[in-house]
């Protein structure tokens, strides 16, 4: 796959906005400021085609990316306490309304801080996603933050603290050295050398 060619297709602020699913579709999830526009730039190999915010909560649609015949979706982030009730309640309803849906998710990449145990809201989203069946990946967002000894300790925390954690796909990432990036797109070439398997069969 050629990253460089990725685009901004489109955004929405509302679920009943969103068009019906036509192609495959991988999905960015994780709390406010975990890192998943910078983890989309980084994959895709651009410096904006996410824009990255400094100020938690700044995403507040879904954010649809196109490449080749896939979409890269984007969800708000979860968890920020400074956001009136209001909007809190539609973005639960953007996100709750798109995963419930019955759209073509392939994978979900659920996005953990590796620097901190998991919130409630991630440890919701885990529950959330084991029991739609939905497909999902963990990245352990800001690796290079941790040395070896931390990195240990935050694995041994996470195996106490994630349910199901030993059957789950964890990938630590950093935006500073790269770690991880070439295993997440191996993850997306995977899904869309099936995606077209399947497309040429019909």
């Amino acid at each position: 796959m050629n990253y460089n060619k990725a685009e901004f297709h489109s955004c929405y602020g509302l679920f009943s906005q969103i068009p019906a699913s036509d192609r495959t579709e991988i999905v960015f999830a994780g709390r406010s400021n975990v890192g998943k526009s910078t983890l989309i730039n980084k994959i895709f190999n651009r410096k904006s085609l996410a824009r990255v915010s400094s100020v938690p909560g700044k995403t507040a649609t879904i954010n649809f990316y196109k490449l080749e015949n896939i979409f890269f979706v984007d969800l708000p982030g979860y968890g920020y306490a400074k956001v009136a009730k209001t909007e809190k309640k539609r973005w639960s309803g953007l996100i709750e309304g798109y995963l419930n849906s019955d759209r073509n998710i392939e994978l979900v990449f659920l996005l953990v801080d590796m620097r901190h145990a998991p919130s409630a809201d991630d440890i919701h989203m885990i529950n959330f996603l084991i029991d739609a069946e939905l497909p999902f990946v963990i990245i352990l967002t800001k690796a290079d933050k941790l040395n070896k000894t931390n990195r240990a300790k935050m694995m041994s925390e996470f195996a106490e603290t994630i349910p199901c954690f030993d059957d789950i796909h964890v990938i630590p990432f950093s935006s500073q050295t790269f770690e991880g990036v070439e295993e997440v797109r191996s993850i997306i070439e995977e899904l869309a050398a099936a995606d077209n398997a399947d497309n040429e069969e019909q």
